[in-house]
This record gives C-alpha cells, structure tokens and sequence, in this order.
C-alpha cells in the first residue's frame, strides 16, 4: 500500500458504458450544418458533474467518447451496492434512507433529478456510509432524449413517469427511495420473478390504492406480520414516500425534516465541527484517475476484460433493407440498450508504481527550510528531459501535482513560486488555474462575471453564432452544445465588459484555450481571457486597429531581419510581406493555426514572458520552413502558408524561449504596447520607416558591461570624430565612405571582417543621427550581416548617459 496516497483501500474505480441514440444519416440542423452526435453532447453536457463533490454523491471522473456512439462513464466506486446487503437492522436501513435523503437534496439544489435511483446503485462503505452511484444518467442524456433506452429501474419508479412523457420532478427519487427502503424493511424483494410487462402493470396498480401503499406492498408480499411490528415513524416515513397524488408526496427536502430524522441531523451538525480540526492529507480522486492514467491504466481495456464491451461479426452488424430516406432495418441491435453492469477497478497498478513514496511527499517543499532530497533529486534529473516524457512519468506527475496544490491553495502569496515552478513545466491537470496565476488572476471572479449581461441581444450575436461552429470543432468537448453555449456566453460577455472594443473574428480562436481548460469555471476562463488581452494584445481589438496591426508587423520584419537577414532579404525580393501570413497568428496568438494540444503547450512559455514573446514565436515558426521559404517563389509561398505544415511545436518552443532571453528588451519596444516602460530619452520611429530595430542607451551599456563578448560596436562618425572620443575596441567605419548602392560587405574594407564571420553577436549601429544609423543598419542586413541594430538617439544620447566611456584614440 502507498501512504502518500491511501487513507481508505475502498477507493477505486467505477466504469460503465452505454450507446447513444444515433441521428438518421445525413440530417443537417436549422443552421445547415450536420447534427452534433448525441454523444458529444453527452459529452459536453455531463462535464458538470464533475464539479460536483458530496460525501453522498459518487466523484464522476471522466467522461470517455469511443466508436459508434459509445459513452464510457468513470466514477468514484467506494463500498459494496445496498443489492448485495442483506440482514440490515431497521437503525441501518433508517440510516442509509437518511444519507440517501442527504444527498438527493444536495441534487434538487443544484437542479438535478436522479430517477434512476435502485439498490445497485447505492453504494455503502465499510463505516455504514452511503455514496449515490451513477446520479447524473438522467442529467447527462438531456432527460433520456439523447439514448434510446428508458431512464429508470422499472420496479422502483414512480408511476406518474410512465403516464407522463416530461421532464420529471424531485418528487420521483422520493418515491423510488421510499420502494427500496419499502423492500429492505420487509425482508423481501417485491414481485420476485415476474417480467417486465407484469412488473410495470404491478406498478401501474398502485395508483388505485386508496389507503397506504406500503401496506399494500406487504400484503401482497405477504410480509403484512412484519409491516405490523414496525414502528409508527418509520411507517409514516415511508408512506410519505409513497404517496400516489405528486401533490401530497414530499421532496427529499421536506422528508428530512420527519421527527425520524432529528438524531441524525444532531450527530452530522456535531461531526461537521469536528471535521474542521481534522488535517489528514488524502489525494483527491480526480488526481488518483489522472496517475492511475500514467501509470498505464485503461477503463476501455478494463471494460473488454470483463466483458462489457465485445466486438461483434460484421455480417451481424448488416441491415436487412435500407430505405432512400436513409432509415435501416433489420435485427435490433441490444447493444442500444441500457447495461446496468458496474466494473470495479482497484488502484493496484498505481500502487505498485508509487508503493515507495513516502507520506512526507504530501507536504513539498516551499521554503528553504522544508526540504525532501528525493523529491528533488528526482525533480532536477527529470527536467532535463523532453516535456512529452515529463508529462507522461507518473512519479515526476505525482510530485509536480503535490506541489502546485499546495501552492495554489495559498495564491496569491506564492506567486512568485508558481512562476518559478511554471518555467519548468505545468502539470495538464492544473493548468488552468496555474494560467490564471500566471495573469495575476484574484478577487472575486464569480461575482464579477455574473455581474455582465450576457443575455441581451447585441449586434454581434449573429457574427458570433456564424463564428462558433467552425471555431476548434475537432476538440469534443468545444464542438458540443454545451461548448457552443459556453463559448457564446463568453465571447458576449467581453464584448459588453469591452464596450471601447469590437468583436474580431479570431476572438473566438483566442477564447476557446481558456474554455478549454475551465469547461466548468466560465468566471476563470473569463477572468483570464480579460487578463490575456491587455498584456498581449493592447489596442488589437478597436475598430480601426490598422495603426496597431501594422506597427506589430513592421517589429515583426525588424526581428526577422534582426535574426535571420538572409530570409528577410529573401521575402523582401519576392514581395511576400507579413500582412499576407501573419496577421492570423499574432491577432489569435497561434490558437487559430494550431490545434489546442500544441497551444496548451506554447501558451504555457508564452504567458511567462512579456508582449513581445509572440514575435519570438513567429520567428520560430519561420525558422522551422526556412529551407522551403528560400526555395519558394511568392506563390509558392502563399500555397505555403495557406496549409502550413506540421510544426514541432517543443522545438518552437525551445527556438523562442532562446531568442527572448537574448533579446535585448528595447529590440522590440512597440507605442502600443500596454504597460511597458521604455527608456526616457525613447524617441519612436515612424512605423514602416525603419528596417533595423533600435536598441536604447540602457540596454546597450547593459550588454557592454555585462556582456561584452556579444556586442561589436560599429562606429559611422568620420575619423576626426571617432579619435576625439570612441567606444574602446569600437570599428569605424564613417558613413561618407559608404556607398549604399553596392551592396557588398567587402567594399568596406579589412575593418568588415568581425562583420562578416558574426554568428551570434548584436552590431550596434552608433552615429550622428538616427538617420544615418538606419540607412548603414539596412545596408549591414542586405549585405546579411546578423543581429544589426542602431543605438537610439546615437552618439548624443550615449554622451549624456555614459560619456566617461568615451576615450580618446590618441
């Protein structure tokens, strides 16, 4: 057994699986486009019931989309079915309807029905504590309209479900809840061996009894001896369940309130207390699942296994006739019914796995003082390995899950922990609330997105609708109705919370990572798509934001000739601008030409840096199709872009991250970019104008005294000048003695060598005038020398911040 994992060897795995209804083929809705699958839509609609945590209610833990229309339900599975229970004493039976009742409650406040409720799925552990299993069947399938079985054990449900086709109410778990307790107090099964058509008959029955249908029920059973010696409490507990009329019937709620009751609602009130000054580390369910996963368990596998899934002969699978309108006949397929079978599945494989893990790994290390030398010897080796390694090591997973939860749990205080820990990697199942970390995401989120209209009609709506359906529809959850619903929701609400901005479309691309990663927190995945906007892309969103797009473009062309002349040159002769190609990547952040899997990916390194990241990532981009680029003619290149081919994305990754960390900060000064200080003697450029980048007084002498082996100073004053004073091991070239037109690094002479064999170092342009810097800067890059870019403000600008560099040549 694994202390750091197990308090409790009850705790497994539950897997069921059902089909889904499947549409007649080719049936397009209103909007003309095909029918979503049934089961994405039990897919997106069941990510709810993930939220939801009661001691009561079993933790739904994953929802899995296979072939066919097939739907896999994992659940927390702890204890043995009421079914299998037999000699209860009427104290336990009291007590199971109570804890029952307990969490049927908590469902009707959150709206939900179960009507599915029977003893196979009342789960009661080793302490006598009850678990409600597979409560969400009824919500997940849209009320039964999405499977062709009925939802529901005949025996135990109410009568009113099979009179009445709607929506049913609360009112129905108390009458199945009631025929259980009925059954259990009786010391009989009711109705043993009769088929399901007598069954519903017997059901159907009881709508005419005029006094009490548990006497009914003992009579009939001839269990009337024992209906007679139980006591009045229990009796009046379980006619109040079984009342025919739905108006004179109690909800779980009411129900609770029976004098039967009092002493359990006492106990629970006094155990809560206790509860508060308990302490014990215990590995959630979700986090178990997620390792069970890495550690090489399958539910699907595990299903075949016990024989809840068999592959059947095709020739059995063959309709008989099918006719134009697309509807086949034919043998019915039992596979469409309801299989009520549960597999319980142990956790022996992650056991086994982490069985060496020490209970001290539930408390990492968070400051010097507190330190676990395993945990970290294990966390410097492994990352040093690819992420894609890193990502699936189920020990490494484990600790980096340990850690991130303690450290959220007391956000903001750790922030700076968290992005130190962040620049090493995030573990898939915290990275939505680490992103939100990473944004400086705090306050009350919930309160201030419920606070946004996001129902009123708006002129965008239409645009928005059009929008949606084709936005990521690859992804299940996103292409579900439920992902459509969310998505619009979003989208509305920051159009109405951004009335200086207009809804883009690409808006969409950039929102659906967020949505991905909170499916069930809509308030976070706003909170950091408003956060995400600002920082990113400031002033991209106006209605003429022409100023800014192609301000952002021209520092695009300025890097790309910064890092790599050779391609710049290349795509300057054949006029293919960054208008024609990259306006898609930086306006979405990449999320529209990468599938969400490699955005999660970027996205984690482009959050750790500053606005100009995504000009790094462009860059990488480029860097990956540079042999086909320099082989292309511009329509070669616009068929290029047009279906872009695969990127490695950890390769882009580890390209970008490179070149930020060497790129001096002022390189990639924009004047609409948010928040950025800039040095004070800054003096922008008109966009367009300029080919090289500048690089400010500051960061020059930076590199100059930090750095100096990745600096070579270019000085373009005449001679007099530079002998009166110069940058010591500074070139001269003067300026007059260029000639522009011939573009050849060797007319310069001897002096161009350094120039020439330049592989990695930054060549500061440094003149008179920034127009002079310039026009030399573009002339060192045709002549595809890397890493050129002039000094802002030129020699002045260096003599009034450093003058006592300067040293005369003679």
């Amino acid at each position: 057994m694994c202390p750091a994992l197990l308090e409790n060897e009850e705790r497994c795995f539950g897997g069921m699986t059902f089909f889904a209804r499947s549409h007649p083929a080719e049936l397009c809705g209103s909007n003309g486009l095909p029918l979503t699958p049934n089961s994405i839509t039990i897919l997106g609609k069941s990510q709810f019931m993930k939220t939801i945590q009661h001691p009561n209610l079993s933790t739904y833990l994953d929802i899995i989309r296979s072939k066919h229309e097939r739907t896999i339900v994992v659940a927390e599975y702890r204890g043995e079915a009421l079914a299998t229970k037999e000699n209860l004493s009427n104290d336990d039976i009291i007590k199971i309807a109570y804890q029952c009742l307990i969490g049927l409650k908590y469902m009707n406040e959150l709206g939900l029905v179960h009507s599915h409720l029977s003893p196979e799925n009342i789960l009661i552990n080793k302490n006598g504590d009850v678990q409600l299993y597979n409560f969400g069947l009824y919500y997940m399938t849209d009320h039964g309209k999405n499977v062709s079985f009925p939802i529901g054990y005949p025996k135990y449900t109410a009568p009113e479900i099979f009179l009445n086709n709607g929506v049913r109410s609360f009112k129905v778990d108390s009458w199945s809840l009631g025929m259980i307790i009925a059954e259990r107090l009786l010391k009989c099964t009711l109705w043993p061996g009769v088929k399901l058509s007598q069954c519903l008959r017997k059901v159907l029955s009881l709508i005419h009894t005029e006094n009490s249908v548990f006497e009914r029920l003992s009579r009939e059973n001839n269990c009337y001896r024992i209906y007679e010696n139980l006591p009045e409490d229990i009796k009046d507990f379980v006619n109040s369940c079984l009342q025919i009329h739905t108006s004179l019937r109690k909800v779980p709620e009411d129900l609770l309130s029976l004098p039967i009751f009092e002493n359990f609602l006492k106990k629970d009130a006094e155990e809560m207390e206790d509860k508060l000054y308990k302490n014990v580390i215990s590995r959630k369910m979700d986090e178990l699942y997620y390792l069970w996963q890495l550690a090489g368990g399958d539910m699907l596998m595990e299903l075949k296994k016990q024989g809840l899934i068999r592959s059947r002969p095709p020739i059995l699978s063959i309709p008989n006739l099918i006719i134009l309108l697309g509807q086949m006949f034919g043998r019915r397929d039992i596979a469409g019914l309801l299989d009520l079978r549960v597999i319980k599945v142990p956790l022996n494989t992650l056991n086994q796995r982490l069985s060496h893990i020490l209970y001290v790994a539930n408390y990492p290390r968070l400051t010097s003082d507190m330190h676990v030398q395993a945990q970290d010897d294990l966390t410097e080796a492994a990352s040093q390995l690819p992420l894609i390694i890193r990502e699936r090591d189920t020990e490494y997973q484990f600790h980096r899950i340990v850690l991130y939860d303690r450290l959220l749990q007391i956000y903001p205080i750790t922030k700076d922990t968290i992005i130190r820990e962040a620049h090493k990697d995030i573990p898939p199942p915290v990275r939505g609330a680490v992103w939100a970390a990473l944004l400086n995401v705090t306050g009350d989120i919930q309160k201030r997105y419920d606070m946004i209209d996001k129902e009123t009609p708006t002129h965008t709506d239409r645009q928005i609708e059009v929008d949606i359906p084709r936005c990521h529809q690859y992804s299940e959850l996103l292409s579900s109705g439920a992902g459509h619903e969310r998505l619009q929701r979003l989208l509305k609400a920051w159009v109405r919370d951004n009335p200086h901005y207009v809804y883009w479309q690409g808006l969409d691309s950039l929102t659906a990572p967020f949505l991905y990663l909170n499916f069930n927190n809509e308030a976070r995945a706003f909170a950091c798509l408003s956060a995400f906007i600002p920082k990113y892309l400031h002033k991209f969103f106006l209605k003429d934001n022409s100023a800014v797009i192609q301000e952002y473009l021209g520092k695009f062309s300025q890097i790309i000739a910064f890092y790599d002349p050779q391609l710049a040159n290349h795509l300057k002769s054949i006029n293919f601008v960054p208008e024609l190609f990259a306006i898609p990547w930086f306006l979405t952040m990449f999320s529209h030409v990468f599938p969400i899997h490699k955005i999660l990916h970027l996205w984690d390194k482009l959050l750790l840096g500053d606005s100009s990241f995504p000009l790094f990532v462009g860059l990488a981009i480029l860097k990956q199709l540079r042999d086909s680029l320099l082989t292309s003619g511009f329509n070669e290149c616009i068929l290029l872009f047009s279906d872009l081919p695969e990127i490695d994305i950890e390769l882009c990754v580890k390209d970008s991250m490179s070149m930020y960390q060497r790129t001096p900060a002022s390189i990639t000064y924009r004047r609409h970019q948010f928040n950025q200080s800039k040095a004070t003697s800054w003096s922008e450029p008109e966009p367009g104008t300029e080919r090289m980048p500048r690089i400010s007084v500051d960061d020059f002498l930076d590199l100059l005294n930090n750095t100096p082996e990745r600096v070579i100073i270019v000085d373009i004053r005449n001679n007099i000048q530079f002998e009166r004073g110069a940058i010591p091991n500074s070139i001269n070239i003067p300026f007059t003695s260029v000639q522009l037109a011939h573009v050849q690094i060797d007319t310069l002479g001897p002096q161009a060598k350094p120039l020439t064999d330049n592989k990695d170092s930054i060549v500061v342009i440094i003149g008179l005038n920034d127009q002079n810097n310039a026009l030399f800067a573009e002339f060192l890059t045709s002549c595809q020398v890397f890493g050129i870019c002039s000094l802002q403000g030129g020699i002045y600008a260096l003599r009034s911040k450093a003058a006592n560099i300067l040293h005369r040549s003679r």
